[in-house]
Formats: C-alpha cells, structure tokens, sequence
C-alpha cells in the first residue's frame, strides 16, 4: 500500500495530533490546511527535524480546483494518497433559526460535501491500485443531534451515511472506508464553552475526562493499519462512553 496520507484541517488540534501520530507509524504525511498555514508549516518542520516526512499543502475542500491542485502538487512530492482522513471541520453555537444561508451552506459545504470531493478526487487511484483507506472524522452529534448545532449535527450524520455507503461500493475494490465518532475532545472548537459548561459536561463522562486529540489519533491509527484490514463501513466512536 502507497504509504502516503493527506489530512485535511491537519493543522488543528485534532489533525496535528494525527498527523504526528501518522508520521511516527511511518507515513508520508500531507498536511492539508486552508487558513492554519503557519501552524501547518511550523508542524511539518517539527516532524522533518525528528527525521520524519512531513510537508504542508494548501488545499480549500470547498473548491474542487483547489483540490485538484493540491492533489497534483501531492503526488509530485509524495505518490498519490494511499490513506485520505477527512478531518478538516467547522461548528457554530446557535439558534438554527438565527443562521444564515450563507453561513450553513459553508457549515455543509467544509463538514460533508468537502469530504466528498476529497474522496471522490483520491478514489480513482486507489481504485487502479486496488488498496486504499479513507478515514472520516464525524462527532457523536452526527449520531444523537446536539440543540443549537443543527447544521453541524445533519453534516457529521451525512458522513457517517457517506461512510457507511460508500464502504459498501469500494469495498470490492479493496479499499476501506471508516469513520471516527468523536465526542468532547479538548479542541480550540470547544473554547466557546465556559469553565462551568465544560464541567456539567465532564461530569456526564463516565469515563470522568474530557478526550484528547491523541485518543483520536490513536484509533485513526488503529484504522490506518493492517490490524484492522477486516474492519469495513464502521463507526468508532471515542467519547468515554459519554452517549
């Protein structure tokens, strides 16, 4: 298998965690940003000087021609991408009655239909060299539906039903398709909440803690592997058994 992975929003809090992890399991790591260049850049270095490869990518899941781009200047410096994580998101707190058009637009836009186009863009050469993997990172909103993000719940549920579909397509084409469920993880996405907030929260975690990006990035490990070569159109949910 082609070990060379794109993350997309892989300079957030989530994504770099993955990438470091994906990097030290010995992939070649493409690290999709579209406004974190700085942060992209700065990581990659971080890992090249620990004698890992890594390298930044601009890439605006919301245009296909800068997909298109981006996946260009990807094989150049890497090969095509053997393993897609579809991780890059964004999420508002608010009344749906008081969102904009254009705002849930871009809230479907970034959180399903840019998943989309990057599989859809990677899917061809997987499919000519019958192995690929595409990991997809949705929320444990997708699964139970969270008041006041009802954009983002419907966007991480239509990836879970793009996951679940899709698997079942290229599945004979050797290719696997997962998901990662994920529920309160100690994110700048999460920053919004209050100290009190995040402590009702917490304590409705049996688990008792609050997740890390590593425990994201240690199942999309897992799934990145051959340890999990059986594993088809799943969704693994890592949220300390908070639903």
């Amino acid at each position: 298998m082609n070990k060379t992975a794109f993350v997309s929003g892989g300079s957030g809090g989530i994504g770099s965690e993955i990438c470091r992890a994906l990097a030290k399991n010995g992939w070649l790591t493409a690290i999709g940003y579209k406004n974190g260049g700085e942060r992209a850049k700065a990581l990659a270095a971080e890992l090249c000087s620990e004698g890992l490869t890594a390298k930044a990518f601009y890439c605006d899941i919301s245009e296909l021609k800068s997909i298109e781009k981006c996946l260009s200047e990807l094989e150049n410096s890497f090969g095509s991408a053997g393993l897609l994580v579809n991780n890059a998101g964004t999420a508002d707190i608010n009344l749906f009655t008081d969102l904009s058009d254009e705002r849930l637009c871009e809230i479907l836009n970034i959180n399903l239909l840019g998943a989309m186009r990057l599989s859809k863009a990677v899917l061809p050469d997987m499919i000519r060299n019958h192995k690929g993997n595409i990991i997809n990172i949705s929320s444990v909103w997708g699964e139970k539906g969270a008041s006041c993000e009802a954009a983002y719940s419907a966007a991480k549920a239509g990836l879970i039903g793009f996951t679940k579909a899709l698997s079942r397509e290229v599945a004979p084409s050797g290719i696997r398709v997962n998901c990662v469920s994920c529920g309160i993880i100690d994110t700048r996405m999460n920053c919004e909440l209050s100290e009190d907030d995040l402590k009702a929260v917490i304590d409705e975690v049996p688990a008792g803690r609050i997740g890390t990006p590593a425990d994201v990035a240690n199942a999309v490990t897992f799934l990145a592997d051959g340890r999990s070569d059986y594993i088809h159109g799943q969704v693994i949910r890592v949220d300390g058994c908070w639903i």
